[in-house]
């Protein structure tokens, strides 16, 4: 039993398309082959005996000459063998109109009883001591006594003449056999040309996918050959695989920022941590003293928890998959209306109004978490009450489109620097001088925001002038509300 587990993957071991195609290529010549020597079977068989035929009927025709007037008062005619000269192995008789028969050559007995009339056609096939005949039956006319008045009398006779077959069998498949030998040559020939040729074709294929096997972590060039850009078959794998390998290295490269960033941000973290509390045991202290030290030990620690809350939200808003069972959904008004609501308190402690523009009736449902919708509008609408002076106004607007909503907030603050508007998006981003420790942000809101919108299907952008302020667009596809569980 162990041997014969053993032998199973050898006998379904996969094969090449290299070795594919010879063989497929060679089984459509090999059928061809034989089709061809079927029908150069058929076409010589039809040939040779045609022209057989028109060797007996010529033969059968000196026959006629050899009837001739019997000189009787019935009028019979009689046939001078004497005057017959054919092949010896040729057959024939002779009859009259009567039936009667005037002569047959020395080897043949005449047609078999069970193959007379009306059973016998104008061509028969015999059997003769051993020997095949093809046999003829024609019924020429025969002028007699031509020198009477009228030009003679015409008789009619029967004539059946055979010859042995042999030659045009061996003739035939003789032709058959060269065609046979030609296509194995053929075969011979071109198996090895096939393989040569389908080997060459394959090349930029093996040469794509040997440059494809040399990427890795740390060698991310992929140049692949100009004969296989060129290739139309090849040219769509090869902009796919360029276009995976660029995707993978803009999304390797990112984690490894993103980690960089994260290991820096969390190890600031504890370092400040850790050096409070260290700076609280180098010596005897007051009880107020160290109040106040493990007050900011307690802040620190608040900021690096939030830094991971917001780092595990941004990492289950990328990685996660939505339900197909129930698909998410958001109310996009009421989302709206609760996040203003709940960054009240804020506006009210920086001193910014919030103006909402009037909102169009009806609802707008988001494929958007409910939760997710409300942190996706809390981190935008923070982030505009933050960077505002106070006294100043943060506008929203909510704006139905034909199969999308747009909600725009703009804010009146200092703006961003347009040479950090490209990475504004980014994790841990902090170019905006806004953006610092002092603010309390972490650099994850916008990242998180972004990363919302993307896997709803929308899109996200950012407007901004230096002393004029910000205004961030965010677009979300509209579907039908969901029915009630």
């Amino acid at each position: 039993m162990k041997s014969i587990l053993s032998l199973r993957p050898t006998a379904f071991k996969p094969r090449s398309i290299a070795f594919r195609l010879i063989v497929a290529v060679l089984a459509v010549e090999l059928l061809s082959s034989v089709l061809t020597v079927f029908l150069s079977f058929g076409y010589e068989r039809l040939i040779h005996f045609r022209a057989f035929d028109v060797l007996l009927f010529g033969r059968a025709d000196s026959i006629l000459g050899a009837v001739q007037d019997a000189k009787d008062s019935q009028g019979n005619v009689m046939l001078v063998q004497a005057d017959i000269h054919l092949p010896p192995d040729d057959i024939y008789e002779v009859y009259d109109a009567n039936g009667r028969l005037l002569g047959r050559s020395p080897n043949w007995q005449g047609v078999p009883p069970e193959v007379e009339a009306p059973h016998f056609g104008p061509f028969l096939s015999l059997t003769i001591n051993g020997r095949d005949y093809h046999v003829i039956r024609v019924h020429p006319s025969r002028m007699i006594n031509a020198t009477a008045a009228g030009g003679g009398e015409k008789r009619s006779v029967t004539i059946l003449y055979g010859a042995p077959t042999e030659l045009i069998w061996r003739s035939i498949f003789g032709a058959v056999e060269f065609y046979a030998l030609g296509s194995a040559l053929l075969l011979l020939v071109t198996g090895p040309l096939i393989a040569w040729l389908l080997h060459r074709g394959l090349l930029p294929l093996r040469q794509l996918a040997s440059l494809a096997a040399a990427v890795s972590v740390n060698a991310w060039l992929f140049s692949p050959p100009e004969s296989a850009r060129r290739t139309p078959e090849l040219a769509p794998l090869t902009l796919a695989i360029e276009s995976v390998l660029q995707r993978l290295e803009r999304s390797f490269m990112q984690q490894q920022i993103f980690v960089s960033d994260a290991a820096h941000e969390l190890k600031t973290a504890v370092a400040v941590v850790k050096s409070s509390l260290q700076l609280l045991g180098m010596k005897r202290r007051s009880t107020a003293e160290y109040q106040a030290g493990l007050e900011r030990c307690l802040a620190d620690s608040l900021r690096l928890e939030e830094i991971v809350a917001k780092m595990l939200t941004l990492a289950r808003v990328e990685g996660g998959s939505a339900d197909a069972l129930a698909p998410p959904a958001a109310e996009l008004a009421e989302s709206l209306q609760s996040t203003i609501d709940e960054l009240e308190t804020v506006a009210v402690q920086r001193g910014v109004s919030v103006r909402v523009a009037s909102p169009p009736d009806g609802s707008f449902w988001v494929p958007v978490a409910a939760e997710d919708c409300v942190l996706l509008l809390s981190n935008l609408l923070l982030n505009a009450l933050q960077h505002s002076p106070p006294g100043s106004i943060v506008e929203v607007r909510l704006t139905p489109e034909t199969a999308t909503v747009e909600v725009q907030i703009q804010d009146h603050g200092e703006g961003i620097d347009p040479a950090a508007l490209p990475h504004i998006f980014d994790r841990f981003y902090r170019g905006d001088p806004s953006r610092t420790r002092s603010t309390g942000g972490t650099g994850l809101g916008l990242a998180i925001a972004k990363a919302i919108v993307l896997r709803a299907g929308g899109s996200i952008g950012l407007d901004s002038e230096l002393g004029q302020g910000t205004t961030v667009t965010v677009r979300l596809p509209l579907f039908a509300e969901p029915a009630a569980s």
